[in-house]
């Protein structure tokens, strides 16, 4: 177990860290959540004893990281997957690890098979992937089969394959009673793999508990209710009924309503009670994401703007027209017309909108003017060369193709490459 109480962390005026205390358990999958600059990493070193604490402390199964003995078989650690030697291979880089705390080399070549480099073993690291380097330092974390594991962004660079695999691994390591302590920035990830949350903001503890408690503590549940669409009097019926019973009702864009304060059971009995069909009655729950953003928002250091683009547009070229609106473009559910077939016409511009010009030899449009059919003028050609007077010149012999440089003219390394 990872117990952390009161702990404090001051880098000069700035304070990453500021009274936090937690506890991480065995057998259940803890997320670590909070903004970029909330103090996640700086937490985990002071796990890890790579910083010391300005105050408080932290301490696993009871002892500080530094007085663990053969911490290495105790604490498996994912912070930094480029924190190898990129010149030696995956497995010498793993047997490195292990003879510096004593495991045996044929653990090495178990732990390649569990993260699928077995294949890549002798290759060096310096040419791995993203991917391949999480999975190399996750392998790592692995080696001495150790109670605790602390994986800051394991699947980082993962593919999907992968990312399900990470959470299959950590599932199982914790339902062998292991404590499994996790940071990530990918909410849909951790709604289907921590069984906790401890969320920080500003370096200061924002919750510790559950994560099916942390989305009802942090989103407004509600049930979507849909009355028949011919029949627009039963919406407003049953909006009143529940109105009246003490729910909160909101219509939504496509005519259903949000109801808010009342049990779906609730619900059912007052629209059967006013004699009001439903078309729709489904209870809705928001995400983690949605609860996280929620109650991380006063705590995000670093907030994008729009981006105004001004002064940054390309003047357009001679003669070019500025493209055409294509409607429906950045409404929900648009989505791109498929590219003309080749000898086939492209879509039609909306109706009332006006006929572009025909197009010239290149595809620019025709001169104003123009009658239709005869091309315009290519504004970017060279004038044609005009007759030369008197006898036409001999053409020079053709000249010998020019020989490689010798190393004797080479004299400036300009010349050299």
């Amino acid at each position: 177990m990872i117990e952390a109480v009161g702990l404090t962390k001051r880098y000069g005026d700035k304070t990453a860290v500021y009274n936090l205390s937690f506890q991480v358990r065995p057998g259940a999958v803890t997320g670590f959540l909070g903004p970029n600059g909330s103090g996640k990493s700086t937490t985990m070193r002071m796990i890890l004893g790579l910083d010391n604490p300005t105050a408080g402390h932290v301490t696993i199964g009871g002892y500080p990281y530094r007085r663990l003995p053969n911490a290495p078989r105790q604490v498996g650690a994912l912070l930094d997957a480029k924190a190898v030697h990129g010149g030696r291979s995956a497995r010498n880089h793993l047997l490195s690890l292990a003879q510096l705390s004593g495991i045996p080399a044929r653990r090495v070549d178990e732990v390649l098979g569990v993260v699928g480099l077995h294949d890549v073993a002798r290759r060096r690291s310096k040419g791995f992937s993203l991917g391949m380097g999480q999975r190399l330092g996750i392998a790592a974390a692995l080696l001495g089969d150790p109670q605790v594991l602390l994986f800051d962004e394991p699947v980082n660079g993962l593919d999907p394959e992968g990312i399900l695999w990470v959470r299959n691994l950590m599932k199982a390591l914790a339902a062998e009673g292991r404590t499994v302590f996790v940071s990530s920035h990918l909410m849909s990830e951790m709604a289907l793999t921590a069984d906790h949350l401890i969320v920080i903001g500003r370096g200061q503890l924002l919750a510790d508990m559950s994560i099916t408690d942390f989305i009802s503590a942090n989103s407004a549940d509600f049930a979507r209710v849909r009355t028949p669409d011919t029949e627009p009097q039963q919406r407003e019926k049953l909006s009143s009924a529940l109105t009246e019973a003490g729910g909160h009702v909101l219509p939504e864009q496509d005519g259903a309503l949000r109801v808010t304060g009342l049990p779906l059971p609730r619900i059912s009995d007052i629209a059967h009670d006013a004699d009001v069909r439903l078309w729709e009655l489904s209870p809705h729950q928001a995400s983690l994401e949605e609860a996280y953003m929620r109650m991380t928002q006063g705590a995000v250091d670093y907030r994008s703007t729009d981006d105004q683009k001004a002064g940054l547009q390309q003047p357009l070229p001679p003669g070019a027209q500025p493209p055409m609106p294509v409607p429906g473009q950045g409404q929900p559910g648009w989505y791109a017309p498929s590219p003309p077939q080749p000898g086939g016409q492209p879509f039609a511009p909306p109706q009332g909108a006006p006929v572009p010009p025909p197009a010239g030899p290149y595809g620019a449009p025709g001169a104003p003017g123009a009658a239709p059919g005869v091309p315009a003028p290519n504004p970017y050609a060279q004038p044609a060369p005009q007759a030369p007077q008197g006898p036409a010149p001999v053409a020079p012999p053709p000249a010998a193709p020019p020989s490689a440089p010798s190393s004797a003219d080479l004299t400036k390394p300009e010349d050299a490459r």
